[in-house]
């Protein structure tokens, strides 16, 4: 994918400066810079080939006044490991540039797919989508406001640097929903799953062994850490009465714990506890207020390609979905976190029908929720873990704008059936302006 960036660029003609291979970590990154300021380039283009957090981007942001642009390259979706998410890292970069003010080009494209000099060119940048009042009756909105107020989350550990699309204050959460959040240490989750008594653990395989299949193909060590952390969980649930978690998923349950919370996540949105990855306080409240107005369970994704050709859009993470979202078609399995490789995670595409996705969204500063519908489409898994195929009611090509063009966070609810009336509601009940996808 680099060399064929590399090749479209130097077929434009224009004089190109800086690295040529990847920046795998802030040194290097701070090595390109210095370079790059010597030589004042008129533009700095960043070249995202693989998922990576805002904060080198923001880094880049600050040091340079010029233009900047960001090109991102799609994968194909062909049922394995999603190895580059570029796309997901472009989003997150989207967000945190928002946050900034920081006006900035992008491109999500192909090498060889033209259409560069466009990127190169001051007419590529990013629009601020303006969040519209909703006139709707609030007394559904109500309902789930009030019952928002009297529910609270469970922060397990800090979100990962350079995840602002993470990031919280927690007056500004409490001053709009009455949400409570109460903060842990993620040693504490781990202390708790260690002394869950085997007898427990043995009775949450037998249970798991019902619903999935091939736990017997997991490191079996492995797995019986893995749905202690859901005992763990429910643990603190029971004994803080939480309605929600937002948990520090990684690295540290692979390193310093040894078993995947994605499993065990996934079976607590089952039963209606969601739980928002990588500390995400926001995308917890995100899935109550959906939950509340949908009634069913919901499902906090990344959106990770958009096709504009197949007017289709791909969502996924690494195995999290309730498995009521499963197609039946299909036979949901068991398997292990595609970089760490420990599991428990579930691996199925998700079932066809109308579907529902939600955001409370902190983009550009302001709250605005973001809401868009579409149809789940039968289509074979697009990547391993939990993924589906959507087709958004706007053109693809319009969804990519207007994700660009709000800043939106890379966490999106997902719950199945058409809610937009009951989240309208919700909206003109709290007082928020709503963006469409």
């Amino acid at each position: 994918m680099l060399c064929g960036m590399w090749r479209d660029l130097e077929q434009t003609g224009h004089r190109l400066v800086g690295p040529r291979g990847l920046l795998m970590d802030a040194g290097a990154t701070e090595a390109a810079i210095a370079d790059m300021e010597a030589q004042n380039p008129d533009l700095v283009l960043i070249l995202q080939v693989t998922f990576t957090d805002a904060a080198a981007t923001c880094r880049i942001a600050d040091v340079f006044d010029q233009p900047l642009a960001i090109w991102a390259v799609p994968e194909p979706r062909l049922g394995g490991r999603l190895r580059l998410n570029a796309f997901c890292g472009l989003n997150l970069a989207s967000h945190a540039l928002s946050l900034r003010n920081r006006p900035f080009s992008w491109r999500y494209a192909a090498p060889g797919s033209g259409g560069l000099e466009h990127l190169l060119g001051a007419e590529a940048g990013v629009k601020p989508l303006k969040p519209a009042a909703v006139n709707a009756d609030p007394g559904r909105g109500r309902e789930i406001l009030d019952d928002l107020r009297r529910k609270s989350i469970a922060r397990i550990g800090a979100h990962p640097d350079g995840f602002d699309t993470c990031a919280y204050q927690p007056e500004r959460l409490a001053a709009l929903t009455g949400l409570k959040v109460t903060g842990f240490d993620l040693a504490d989750l781990f202390d708790r799953a260690r002394a869950v008594p085997g007898e427990a653990a043995s009775s949450l395989r037998t249970e798991a062994d019902g619903v999935i299949s091939g736990l017997d193909q997991v490191d079996q060590e492995q797995l019986d850490r893995s749905l202690r952390l859901k005992l763990a969980l429910e643990s603190i649930k029971d004994q803080g009465a939480f309605d929600a978690f937002a948990i520090r998923c990684w690295p540290e349950t692979f390193t310093d714990y040894g078993g995947a919370v994605c499993g065990p996540a996934a079976m607590m949105g089952e039963a209606r506890t969601p739980c928002a990855c990588e500390a995400d306080v926001y995308g917890a409240a995100t899935q109550l207020i959906l939950q509340a107005a949908s009634g069913a369970p919901v499902f906090l994704t990344d959106l990770v390609d958009i096709d504009v050709e197949d007017n289709s859009a791909v969502v996924w993470h690494c195995g999290q979905a309730p498995l009521s979202m499963a197609d039946p078609d299909a036979v949901a399995k068991a398997t292990i976190h595609t970089n760490r490789k420990m599991p428990l995670l579930f691996e199925f595409p998700l079932k066809p029908g109308p579907v529902t996705f939600l955001r409370l969204s902190q983009a550009h500063g302001r709250h605005a929720l973001v809401v868009g519908r579409g149809e789940m489409l039968k289509r074979a898994k697009a990547f391993t873990g939990t993924s589906g195929v959507v087709r958004f009611e706007r053109d693809a090509g319009d969804v990519l704008d207007r994700v660009m063009n709000s800043g939106l966070e890379h966490h999106m609810a997902l719950a199945y059936g058409d809610h937009a009336e009951a989240l309208d509601s919700f909206a003109a009940a709290a007082g928020l302006p709503v963006i469409r996808l």
